[in-house]
């Protein structure tokens, strides 16, 4: 039988196993990934507030195996065999029809004392650090920030930290202890945020001017201290640091012959085709693909992305070409704890609705339909 191997366990490959599966009854799927789990990171920025908890974002997929037919290998992807289509891992070798790379990226951890910040996106343990942190702290500096992939723009996470950063206002302002903390945002671009647009940055730093949060911009990062942060522009003292480094592809790239893009992601077409290969595929942040420069990689994106892919794949099963190009669109809810600012970006438009409680609820909202699919199957096994 047709085997198709999915490589993550993350948003991108969630959404083409299941796409997958709806297309195509008989193929077998396999998922490797070192994780049963789906860790559910975009409401992580809610944890220093206690409005979730860590368990209550990591999602067993058991029921979600069983109720798709999928085969899981608990292992790490260490590399591909020379045909491309043999994943190499902890584990073994297991033989692919068709692959799947939507493993994610990892973080570029150059820059000098970067172990003396938080990055929160590296999972849901760093974002309840931050929290009990956060609670023993009497007062003092918070900064935060991000940068990106200089070789690859779009590979950032620059709208969790604004959201940390408002949380964090508004946290300590439902406190009462604001007065007592300095917030400071920090990032080597003059405007921020640019993929939102430029009203969105508009907004984004109307808001921290609202809320009387400095900011450090335009200058290239240095290093961190202990106890502060070293830019081209100069120093200021910090006692956290929340800071999210731009991305790159999964180290076991490096050991493949695969086309990366001179970010080390690898370099995919708009139908998710890794270049000048038949049967494989990337999806989400490990690819490097064609779009408008404001184009993301991760969530929604790389949910429009497994979709194509899946179609792709199916009508390759068939003996039929490739016709899916994925969609670039960006959707981003940045939340304050108690409102919200909505974005949306395709081809055509470039939509901001201003500040609302309403996007709040709507953020939340989406997460429990998002999750009910693999929460659901657990209860449905």
């Amino acid at each position: 039988m047709t085997n198709v191997t999915i490589i993550g366990t993350g948003f991108a490959a969630l959404t083409t196993a299941r796409s997958l599966r709806r297309r195509n009854g008989d193929v077998t799927i396999r998922m490797i990934s070192p994780r049963d789990q789906l860790h559910y990171l975009p409401s992580s920025i809610w944890l220093p507030a206690d409005l979730r908890s860590g368990e209550d974002l990591k999602i067993p997929l058991a029921g979600f195996f069983a109720e798709h037919d999928i085969e899981y290998v608990r292992a790490s992807v260490t590399g591909l065999g020379e045909d491309g289509c043999t994943v190499l891992t902890d584990d073994g070798d297991y033989r692919a029809d068709q692959l799947v790379i939507a493993s994610g990226a990892r973080f570029i951890k150059k820059l000098p004392g970067i172990e003396h910040a938080l990055v929160p996106c590296e999972g849901i343990a760093v974002g309840e650090e931050i929290a009990r942190r956060l609670q023993a702290m009497d007062g003092g500096t918070i900064a935060v920030g991000f940068a990106s992939n200089p070789k690859e723009q779009g590979a950032v996470r620059g709208g969790p930290m604004f959201e940390f950063l408002f949380i964090i206002d508004t946290l300590l302002r439902k406190q009462k202890r604001r007065d007592k903390f300095r917030l400071v945002f920090f990032n080597p671009s003059e405007r921020p945020g640019q993929r939102l647009g430029d009203k969105a940055v508009d907004g984004l730093l109307r808001e921290m001017e609202r809320r009387d949060i400095e900011t450090r911009l335009g200058h290239k990062m240095v290093r961190f201290e202990k106890d502060q942060v070293v830019t081209e522009g100069g120093a200021f003292p910090a006692d956290l640091i929340l800071f999210m480094p731009g991305l790159t592809g999964p180290a076991w790239l490096e050991e493949t012959d695969l086309p990366l893009s001179p970010g080390g992601m690898i370099a995919a077409d708009e139908m998710c085709r890794v270049k000048d290969r038949k049967n494989l595929w990337v999806v989400g942040d490990a690819g490097s693909f064609p779009g408008p420069e404001w184009m993301p990689k991760q969530a929604h994106q790389a949910d429009l992305q497994g979709m194509a892919a899946a179609e792709n794949i199916a009508l390759a099963l068939k003996g039929a070409p490739p016709r899916r190009a994925f969609k670039p669109e960006l959707i981003c809810i940045v939340d304050t704890l108690d409102a919200g600012m909505l974005v949306f970006r395709n081809l055509k438009h470039n939509i901001l609705l201003p500040k609302s409680r309403v996007f709040h609820w709507l953020k939340r909202y989406f997460e429990r339909h998002y999750l009910k699919a693999f929460r659901g199957a657990a209860t449905r096994r």
